[in-house]
């Protein structure tokens, strides 16, 4: 017999003890249970204020547990087993003093994150963090964790089968984003006018280097106007990808794809698809560490930041692709998995444009700027028109590709031109 069926048969019994036990670090799928329980409160099985009172009851419990485990156990098990995991005297103190300045502010948002709240109790008692400080912000985190489960599962309804693990994935994303900004935001109130001296000088000191760059000014004013761009196409694809109002596009786009480039244009796109695999890569990106060596002043800057622009691209990609989760269109009875946005064009446009960037950064004469720009930019143009030709990507999965990409080297662009001002600043103090 699963949880659930249990949860059929016993009801809030099953919600309280269940709960109290994740909380103590038991794998036990809270969120599967609670967002289940709502679809029995739509169902007309359970009482929803009652299932929503006994829930808070069993996490409460759960997490007052392990506090109380963590303050009375925790310093003993740290010092006769924290060695293992390189956990000491030390390192506890830090912990502790980390957790007096942020551990109580992100209580309310853990329970979002699985593998983290299990363990926040321990912590939060191991550091003896006060009772009441903790209770303060753990207490309605677990009401509010709760109350969205288990609206979610009555929400859904019949539809929780279908639905529980795009939703669930969200709320993931929504925890951990939310940890992230409390800290970014704690951190900046903590040091605001370090931060604000840190940005005024970095501000300086790229105005006068932008000055000095010369030809190359170009180029870099070029790269942060694509950021913007870029940024602000990136923003309205999303909100049209969580409205689905792609259909038309991709309806419209690949007809017209269709009707440009008939039958007779197989062989050249499968040429042309080439232009975005390995065998055009490879040589690419050795060419330009090359021309790097031989031409570049900050050799290893420029190489580390051409790995890094290709290897972060195609995490970013898998990133994106796993975060939107979208099916791709169906060939031969097969269906492509999760094609937004188009690996292909994203890695395209990363891999041609920067190396075309470094090429051009260090090429005195600047006619050669605007056919290798144009180059690059029907290569990419091609590479996308090929997956649309082949029906392997919607026309959005390419266009998501261009923009996520021109995103992704746009930004390191910028990061390169700011790392190389505050380089050459450390070589000039010292």
């Amino acid at each position: 017999m699963d949880l659930t069926s249990w949860l059929e048969h016993y009801g809030y019994i099953v919600i309280f003890l269940s709960l109290l036990l994740e909380m103590l670090a038991l794998p036990i799928p809270g969120e599967v249970m609670m967002s289940y329980t709502g679809l029995l409160v739509f169902e007309g099985k359970l009482n929803g204020t009652l299932s929503i009172v006994i829930a808070s009851a069993g996490v409460s419990a759960g997490v007052t547990l392990s506090y109380w485990i963590g303050y009375f156990v925790g310093k003993t098990l740290v010092t006769k087993y924290g060695h293992y995991i390189h956990l000491g005297d030390k390192q506890l103190a830090k912990l502790t003093t980390w957790f007096e300045k942020y551990g109580n502010k992100l209580l309310f948002v853990v329970y979002f994150i699985p593998g983290v709240r299990h363990f926040t109790g321990y912590f939060c008692g191991l550091t003896h963090m006060p009772f009441r400080k903790y209770a303060m912000y753990a207490y309605p985190g677990a009401i509010f964790w709760v109350s969205v489960f288990i609206t979610l599962g009555r929400v859904l309804g019949p539809k929780w089968e279908l639905y529980h693990d795009t939703v669930n994935h969200y709320l993931i994303i929504f925890g951990v984003a939310s940890v992230v900004l409390t800290l970014l935001v704690y951190v900046y109130r903590n040091h605001r006018k370090r931060i604000a001296g840190f940005i005024m000088n970095l501000l300086t000191k790229g105005l006068d280097y932008f000055n000095s760059l010369g030809k190359v000014r170009s180029l870099v004013l070029a790269s942060f106007a694509a950021f913007v761009m870029f940024v602000s196409l990136m923003l309205g694809l999303i909100q049209d990808f969580f409205a689905k109002e792609f259909n038309l596009f991709d309806e419209i786009t690949s007809y017209i794809v269709h009707v440009v480039f008939g039958p007779e244009w197989h062989d050249p796109m499968n040429y042309f698809s080439k232009l975005g695999s390995i065998y055009f890569y490879g040589p690419l990106i050795v060419l330009t560490a090359i021309w790097v060596i031989k031409k570049a002043r900050d050799q290893w800057l420029e190489l580390s930041f051409l790995f890094w622009v290709v290897i972060g691209g195609e995490l970013l990609d898998d990133g994106l692709r796993m975060l939107f989760h979208r099916p791709g269109p169906v060939v031969s009875g097969f269906r492509f998995l999760n094609t937004f946005p188009s690996e292909d064009t994203l890695t395209a446009i990363t891999v041609w444009g920067f190396s075309a960037f470094l090429l051009l950064r260090h090429y005195s004469k600047r006619r050669l700027q605007i056919p290798v720009i144009l180059t690059v930019i029907l290569i990419c143009l091609l590479v996308g028109i090929s997956r649309i030709y082949f029906n392997v990507q919607f026309p959005s999965d390419v266009a998501a590709g261009y923009v996520f990409g021109g995103v992704w080297i746009s930004l390191n662009i910028i990061l390169l031109e700011v790392l190389r001002v505050l380089q050459r600043s450390k070589e000039i103090r010292t």
